[in-house]
């Protein structure tokens, strides 16, 4: 086999399994452990992939400016957000992210929903100011234009002060083994806080940011109480496995 066809072989198995395992691959594709590590470094300066220990993990889904993203899979954001109300709906305290999904998590609240929304997220605070009922609450700090959140220490000691019933955790990648990670250390920072402040979180994900890896972890697959996506069984075993609550669609 030459090289471009293992490497080709490499990203289908990927592609159909969210992550590669390096022993595993040796043995498939009767080579070396040598020349799989190569090929896997190589692929990873593509940006193909991202190298985990043992292994490899599909790249994140690119960050696109906000306005954009709002834009993409619209109707499968809007049925997630429907899914993931009635686990937060009892909540009286409740942090919401930012991220377009939870965006329409807020968007979506019942008009008799009663309490206290805390975002650093302007979009979601500007959604809920027509909800006849909630309170909202808004955190400061430096803005990251893109993502359309606050973050920063003045965001971090914020969310300090908080004790919420509920979080609604936006998600850019989410792998079993890794756990949460994003692509920013500040808004890194601020996610932290959010689940620190929080009695139970709900992480958001569409099934393209499953089984995918960024650069800044997060929080560990035992800090997330629920998975809402859209994912099937085949990307979702994993987490249910590990004892999170799965909503599928």
């Amino acid at each position: 086999m030459l090289a471009a066809e293992r490497r080709h072989e490499i990203l289908v198995r990927l592609d159909r399994d969210g992550r590669v395992v390096v022993a595993e691959l040796v043995t498939g594709l009767g080579v070396s452990e040598d020349t799989i590590r190569r090929d896997l470094e190589e692929l990873a300066g593509q940006g193909l992939l991202h190298r985990v220990h043992g292994g490899a993990l599909a790249s994140p889904p690119e960050t696109l400016p906000f306005e954009r993203r709002l834009e993409i899979d619209r109707e499968e954001k809007v049925a997630l957000a429907k899914a993931a109300v009635p686990i937060v709906e009892s909540a009286r305290t409740l942090v919401v992210d930012g991220g377009t999904t939870a965006l329409e998590v807020a968007r979506h609240l019942p008009a008799n929903w009663e309490g206290v929304v805390v975002t650093n997220a302007p979009p979601v605070a500007t959604a809920l100011a027509a909800h006849p009922r909630a309170e909202v609450v808004v955190v400061g700090g430096r803005l990251l234009k893109d993502e359309q959140v606050a973050v920063g220490p003045v965001a971090i000691d914020a969310f300090r002060t908080v004790r919420a019933d509920a979080c609604v955790l936006g998600v850019c990648a989410f792998d079993p083994e890794v756990g949460v990670t994003t692509s920013n250390d500040d808004e890194a920072q601020v996610k932290r806080a959010m689940i620190a402040c929080s009695d139970q979180v709900v992480a958001l994900a569409t099934r393209d940011k499953l089984h995918a890896s960024s650069p800044w972890v997060v929080a560990s697959l035992d800090q997330i109480d629920h998975l809402v996506t859209d994912g099937g069984k085949d990307l979702t075993s994993a987490f249910a496995a590990a004892g999170l609550s799965v909503v599928g669609l």
